[in-house]
């Protein structure tokens, strides 16, 4: 076959049309959904109210307070991920020994269900037969409120999402540092460059665009978590570790409010397009910079 064959036509647009069909026909089929008020349980007739789910939500504080929610649990989250994955991903660069045993035990995290995960942290941090709260009272502490309590709750979230997805950033940073050139070293240390310097002159700023990479799908991710809350807290206690797709699939699943439950969906499109954009948007400089 030559690259001007017409034979090839077709067997592209035969796929090119399915893989339309079966992506572009549910996004249409939601997006029109979201303009009615669409209820199954009470059966209701579908009736068109334009931007009116759009702006129930819009002017739900449980929206909101869900956003915040969601932004917090992602931009401490990932933050954290990126931290600590940064180091463990600058040690095992370093030859340091042991490092096959280091990198598969890293990795192991990651490759566990996080519905799995969640019910293991759940067993853990249980407020009275938890063994880390029956392992501290050992040593005189109280029992202390991990899952029953805002602060507590979230901060468990955070640890348990720091811990299972940090794994991935360590390997594509890690990636990232072995295929920065010697040569630029080698000449930085004749200079009696200290490894401060060449960290913060080479290595960071050669590593600066797969940096921006693993974090911005890392923040894509993580807004939208959902089995780890819904199996440590529920959305509780409340509604306060709630996310926007916990939120979204208690009113979809459970109240069976599709339109209202599609509006929600293209809300968090939009919230999470905005912050990709503004996100590349503050960084595009730099990256440029650095190219």
């Amino acid at each position: 076959m030559t690259r001007n064959d017409p034979i090839k036509h077709f067997f592209i647009w035969p796929a090119l049309i399915i893989v339309l069909l079966i992506s572009i026909f549910p996004l249409v089929y939601s997006l029109t959904t979201s303009f009615m008020s669409m209820r199954l349980v009470p059966p209701m007739p579908a009736r068109f109210v334009g931007f009116g789910n759009y702006a129930d939500l819009l002017s739900n504080p449980r929206f909101w307070h869900v956003a915040g929610t969601t932004t917090l649990i992602a931009i401490v989250s990932v933050g954290l991920q990126y931290v600590i994955g940064l180091s463990v991903a600058l040690a095992l660069n370093s030859r340091v020994p042991g490092e096959g045993i280091f990198r598969v035990g890293f990795l192991l995290p990651m490759l566990v269900a996080p519905v799995a995960v969640a019910l293991v942290a759940r067993q853990i941090l249980n407020p009275t037969m938890g063994p880390l709260n029956e392992f501290m009272t050992l040593f005189g502490f109280p029992n202390l409120p991990f899952l029953t309590r805002t602060s507590w709750a979230l901060g468990s979230i955070i640890v348990v999402e720091v811990w299972q997805w940090t794994p991935f950033v360590i390997l594509m940073l890690l990636a990232g540092l072995q295929t920065l050139p010697d040569d630029v070293y080698e000449a930085a240390a004749l200079e009696n460059a200290t490894p401060w310097q060449q960290f913060r002159d080479i290595t960071f700023p050669m590593l600066l665009p797969i940096s921006a990479a693993v974090v911005f799908i890392r923040l894509i991710e993580s807004y939208k978590i959902m089995d780890t809350v819904f199996v440590m807290t529920g959305g509780g206690p409340g509604v306060s570790t709630e996310t926007l797709t916990l939120f979204a699939y208690q009113e979809g699943f459970k109240k069976f409010n599709l339109g209202y439950t599609s509006a929600l969906s293209f809300l968090f499109l939009i919230f999470i397009t905005v912050i990709g954009l503004v996100y590349l948007a503050v960084l595009k400089p730099y990256l440029e910079k650095h190219k």
